[in-house]
């Protein structure tokens, strides 16, 4: 079964869409994470998306790489919070400033 093109990028805008609204809408570090993850994956189905309509595999290279950037921004991202709430319990964006020196 091919799906079109026009699926796949349609796809892709809902969940970058809802990856920008839950990264605006919430004040919960790890949710702001999660809703950045998000948006990545909209991103990696619209470049293998066109991967496959152009058949080139860069796109789908280009994936794997974002996909480990994704990783490396999970590993820091969950570092600041585990700093965070050593000195105050709860994950708000707002308690971020305690974190300067």
């Amino acid at each position: 079964m091919i799906v079109p093109m026009s699926a796949v990028l349609g796809l892709s805008a809902v969940l970058f869409g809802i990856g920008v609204f839950g990264f605006l809408a919430r004040r919960n570090i790890i949710l702001m994470l999660v809703s950045v993850e998000v948006m990545l994956n909209a991103v990696n189905l619209s470049l293998v998306g066109f991967s496959r309509q152009f058949d080139d595999p860069r796109g789908q290279i280009l994936a794997l790489f974002v996909i480990a950037v994704a990783a490396a921004e999970v590993a820091v991202g969950l570092g600041l919070v585990i700093a965070l709430n050593r000195n105050r319990p709860g994950a708000s964006v707002a308690d971020l400033t305690q974190l300067k020196w």
